[in-house]
């Protein structure tokens, strides 16, 4: 199985939509009495380019690296610090960078001045809940320049049509429901819906998890 690294440069979030209400960081954060809403500089910013007592990185070629997970990598509060992750991105060409992000809307304000149609290590998966954020933010996605792009219905909020915006840019769909005891209710008629269209478009479709309300 091949290797994987998470990196989160900057840790906290201010919640932006429908999927946000019942966030696992939030979650996960308010057992420690920790306020998700401030977005902090964490202490392996600069992770990627860390080296070992033999002058080697410490994260090897070859790697997946999870970027930002318990965050927004375009959270505005973080603008003051992407330039320099961009960078270590663009040092670190021999590891591939995956970013989620629901704020596709700042995406050309916040990419480096070299990203041309995108840098061959990243691939940036949009998150769509619901029709509504599909239809707001998928045509954005599309238009944006990424070389590698996946949609993330996670966690999957009701029945959505995608089919119109699958094809031969979008790598992949995953699919996910809703986890933690507040759990809103995801249908399996929903999944296989998706799967359907993804059948059609023949397009890579992954389904990740039922969520803590899974309704056959």
């Amino acid at each position: 199985m091949a290797r994987t690294e998470s990196w989160n440069p900057w840790h906290g979030c201010h919640k932006y939509s429908a999927g946000c209400l019942n966030c696992y960081v939030y979650r996960i954060d308010r057992l420690s009495g920790r306020d998700s809403s401030i977005v902090s500089k964490t202490a392996d910013f600069a992770k990627p380019v860390a080296l070992d007592r033999q002058g080697n990185y410490k994260i090897p070629s070859g790697v997946t690296v999870y970027t930002c997970f318990s965050s927004d990598f375009f959270v505005e509060e973080a603008d003051a610090w992407r330039e320099q992750a961009w960078e270590m991105i663009s040092t670190r060409r021999d590891l591939h960078f995956y970013i989620i992000t629901k704020r596709i809307c700042r995406f050309l304000q916040c990419i480096p001045s070299d990203w041309g149609f995108g840098y061959e290590n990243v691939t940036v998966g949009c998150t769509v809940e619901n029709q509504a954020a599909a239809d707001a933010r998928l045509p954005l996605f599309l238009e944006a320049p990424i070389r590698h792009r996946e949609i993330h219905c996670e966690p999957l909020l009701e029945k959505i049509q995608l089919e119109c915006w699958l094809g031969g840019w979008i790598e992949r769909l995953t699919v996910g429901g809703e986890s933690g005891e507040n759990a809103r209710v995801c249908e399996y008629a929903w999944v296989h819906s998706l799967r359907q269209q993804c059948a059609r478009r023949n397009v890579e479709f992954y389904f990740k998890q039922t969520g803590a309300n899974f309704r056959p």
